[in-house]
Formats: structure tokens, C-alpha cells, sequence
């Protein structure tokens, strides 16, 4: 077994992130989960409204984050402990992405504050 240095470690644990942000919710791979996707009409408060919900396990693999985060992990840790010359390169860009993405979401919701703020204000 290779000794993980702590950086390494969180290197990982940022690509895992990401790469589990980019199965589970972004545009980019919708198409990967559109064919493991129907789609439902749900009686809510607001009405009825059509809901996206997976066909079969296959679907809840890649709409689930908890599970897509442990096949990630796996991919990548895995990746990393069996070819660590390869792997590294794809963690590397996962991780300053995936920690771009904490960074961006943390300043998207503070800068909503402040907007929300800022009108609260006007209104006095």
C-alpha cells in the first residue's frame, strides 16, 4: 500500500467532488443520464409538476450523489494507488476545479446576500 500524503489526500477528496458534481448535476453530462431518466407528473402544493426520476438502478447510480461520490472515489483513489502517474494529472485538474467550484459557490451566495441586503434597504 503507498503512503497518501495529506495534500494528495485532499487533492482527491476536491476531484472526487467534482467529478461527482459533474455525473450527478451539471448540463455537461446530462446526456450520459437522459436515457436512465423518465420523466413524472407529481402533485405538489403549487400544482402538478413534471419530475425527473431514474428508470432503474442504472439511473439512480448517476442522479444519487451519494452513490456517484463513492464510485468517484473509487475511480480516483483507485486510479491514483494502481497508476499514479496517470491518475495524478486527472485529479489535479479535478481538485482545482472542484475547489474553484466550493470558492465560487461560497462567493455566489454571499454576493446574493448582499444584493438581498442592498434591496431590504431601498425599500426603507
Amino acid at each position: 500500500m503507498r503512503d497518501i500524503s495529506w495534500i494528495t489526500y485532499v487533492m482527491l477528496i476536491l476531484a472526487s467532488y467534482r467529478l461527482t458534481h459533474l455525473i450527478v448535476f451539471d448540463k455537461i453530462t446530462e446526456f450520459i443520464r437522459k436515457p436512465f431518466m423518465k420523466k413524472v407528473k407529481v402533485e405538489t402544493n403549487h400544482g402538478i409538476e413534471t419530475k425527473e426520476v431514474p428508470k432503474g438502478m442504472f439511473g439512480y447510480l448517476l442522479k444519487c450523489y451519494w452513490c456517484a461520490g463513492v464510485w468517484s472515489a473509487i475511480f480516483l483513489g483507485g486510479g491514483y494507488l494502481l497508476f499514479p502517474r496517470v491518475t495524478f494529472v486527472i485529479i489535479l485538474i479535478f481538485s482545482i476545479a472542484g475547489g474553484q467550484s466550493i470558492i465560487e459557490t461560497f462567493v455566489g451566495v454571499n454576493i446574493k446576500k448582499v444584493d438581498y441586503y442592498a434591496e431590504l434597504e431601498k425599500k426603507k
